[in-house]
């Protein structure tokens, strides 16, 4: 059986496969699916989201640039250089 663990204050606290045909204490077998933190309750037999909205999105990955993006920023370094001369050299 797939059970999944949760502490005195019912946040999740990680999964097993167990050969017991009873639930042990602070378990259910309900899976926690797409939550960061979660939190159960036993009334309801369900799990929900107890991380801030902060958090999550401090989580995510932040947006890389475009191939176009890279290569417009290093255009721009171009014409820079050639605006500015060829980097002091007086030769």
């Amino acid at each position: 059986m797939h059970v999944y663990y949760y502490d005195e204050n019912f946040k999740y606290q990680g999964e097993d496969v167990i050969d017991l045909d009873e639930l042990p204490k602070n378990a259910t077998d309900v899976r926690p699916e797409g939550l960061y933190l979660p939190v159960y309750d036993e009334k309801k037999r369900t799990w929900s989201e107890s991380a801030s909205k902060e958090y999550i999105e401090s989580l995510q990955p932040k947006p890389q640039p475009s191939a176009l993006e890279i290569m417009e920023n290093q255009i721009a370094e171009l014409y820079y250089l050639l605006a500015i001369g060829n980097g002091g050299d007086s030769s």
